[in-house]
Parts: structure tokens; sequence; C-alpha cells
């Protein structure tokens, strides 16, 4: 079974401090890459909190922690409910808390849920938690109209040409329901043809996909997630021992915005913050994993 790379990993461990028997919660388990290098570094009596929406993921996870098991309680919810979680399961305060932003790839690829833009014959659906959600991806793309469709492509995927896609998207289903990824990816793929006026095929564009924004968008609106790390950042600094710290990892510039916007007006009163300035990975790690490019860490200090 191939493992998630974590990213950030030493930084992460170095600057939450960790020691032995320190309680620590990690509010994005994923592939469980960090929660086993929080699990060495505070043995052997501290104790890890592991939270995902994605059952998969936590089967995964359960199977990289068997060997510390008996220091772990897993459990599948999202992390927006992190207040209930800690008092359902008589857990806390915290000495740490991660909350690690990004998708590990087997969640893309391996889910079948339409997250990545490689897998063309999967279905557009992109619900984290499953058929919990209301909407799918498909759902919003066949259902929202125009301006609420670029404004989802500008907002959550920065995506230069929304107006271009969606215009094309819109065209597309009034011929037939938009239901798989290949489906949405040609849509995308002959926006960007026309835009560079050729017929040949265009899979990369500087090294970047051409869907890459517009399902990063999906995805992000799907599972309401900027929504959900601002209702989390007060409930994690409320679980926090004083004297605890919480790292977030953001991969998104919205996502790294609503954590400095918190961080900056709560500083002095509730918390400090420790790094002003984000951390990046280094060159060795963004060639290693290039995933680890994009992802920005900032962290604080509870009074």
């Amino acid at each position: 079974m191939s493992k998630h790379v974590p990213v950030l990993l030493k930084e992460v461990l170095e600057l939450l401090q960790l020691k032995t028997g320190m309680n620590v919660i990690d509010c994005t388990l994923g592939d469980a890459g960090h929660a086993e290098k929080i699990l060495e570094a505070t043995a052997p009596y501290g104790k890890l909190l592991g939270i995902d929406a994605d059952m998969e993921a936590v089967l995964r996870a359960k199977q990289f922690l068997y060997k510390n098991e008996d220091r772990v309680v897993f459990v599948r919810d999202n992390f927006v409910n992190l207040g209930s979680i800690l008092e359902e399961n008589n857990f806390g305060p915290a000495n740490g808390i991660l909350m690690d932003l990004g998708w590990s790839t087997p969640q893309f690829e391996d889910r079948g849920r339409g997250f990545s833009f490689l897998q063309p014959e999967e279905k557009l659906d992109m619900r984290f938690a499953g058929n919990e959600m209301k909407m799918s991806a498909a759902d919003i793309v066949n259902e929202l109209d125009f301006g609420r469709l670029v404004i989802i492509f500008k907002k959550y995927g920065e995506e230069n040409l929304s107006k271009q896609i969606v215009k094309a998207i819109v065209d597309k289903r009034k011929e037939k329901r938009i239901e798989t990824v290949g489906e949405l990816v040609e849509i995308v793929l002959q926006v960007y043809r026309d835009k560079l006026k050729t017929e040949k095929e265009i899979p990369w564009i500087g090294g970047i996909h051409p869907a890459t924004k517009v399902f990063q968008a999906l995805r992000i609106a799907v599972n309401d997630e900027l929504k959900v790390l601002e209702q989390t950042l007060p409930q994690a600094v409320e679980a926090l021992a004083p004297g605890g710290r919480l790292a977030v990892i953001s991969f998104h510039s919205g996502e790294d915005r609503i954590a400095k916007t918190y961080f900056k007006k709560q500083n002095g009163k509730i918390l400090n913050i420790i790094n002003k300035k984000p951390i990046v990975c280094s060159d060795e790690e963004g060639k290693e994993n290039p995933r680890a490019r994009s992802a920005k860490l900032r962290v604080i200090e509870k009074l």
C-alpha cells in the first residue's frame, strides 16, 4: 500500500515543540504521515486524537499506525465539529494541534469520486464525506447559473479563463448533463485550445494541467472548505492548553488568508504568532515532493 508523503514534516515537529507524554490532535489524519512521527515524538505515553471525514482515510491510518494503536483515538468526522469531538472522547486540553489542509494523493486517485482530472471515467462527485453532503461536483456544474459558476472558478480556483470555461459548460449541458471527469476535462481543454488557436493535444501547459484550477475550485465548493476552516480555528485555539501550539498548513491563498487574518486579530489576546511570515518548503523538499511547493505553514501558541 503506497503512502502519502507528508509536507513540511521536519518544520511541523520542531515548531510544535513536541515532548514525551504530550497529547496532540491531528485534525486531518489522511495517511497518518504526520501522525506517525508525532506519536514517535510523544512516546511512550503521549496520546493522539486523529480526525478525518473520510472513512477510507481512517481505515488506512489504522493500518499505518497499528504499532501505536493503543495511543490513538480514531474519529471519523469533519474537524468543524472539533469541540463536540473532544467532549465525546474526553480528550484534552491538547498540547499540540495540526491542521494539514492538503489532500493526500490516494484521496485524489484511489477513491473513485472524481477528485482527479487524470481519472476520466469516474463520476464527478468530489464529496469528501460521501453521500452525506448535499451537492456533488456534477450537481454544481449542471445546476448553478453562469454567474455563480464564474465566482466559484475565480474565487476558489483563481482560473483566468473562468468566463470562457463556464460559457462552454453552459453550452454543453444544454445538450446533455455533464457526468464524468473526462467530459469536464475535455470542455476545459477545448477552451485552452481555442485560446491558443490550436487543435493539437495539450494535456499539459507550463507543467500544470489546464483542468487543475477548475477541479480545485469544485472540490473546495463541494466540501465548503473555507467556511469549515473559519469555524474550526477558534475551536482549535480553545482546545489548546496554555502554552500549546497550533500548526496550520495551507495550500490555497484563501485558506492561508483565513488563518493569517484570524491569528492577527487574536495576536496578543489569546495567542502569540510564532512565525509572522509563513514557512515554505526547502528547495530539496520541493524537488522530491512537488505538491509541497504551494504549502504554507503558520504556527501560533496559546497564551
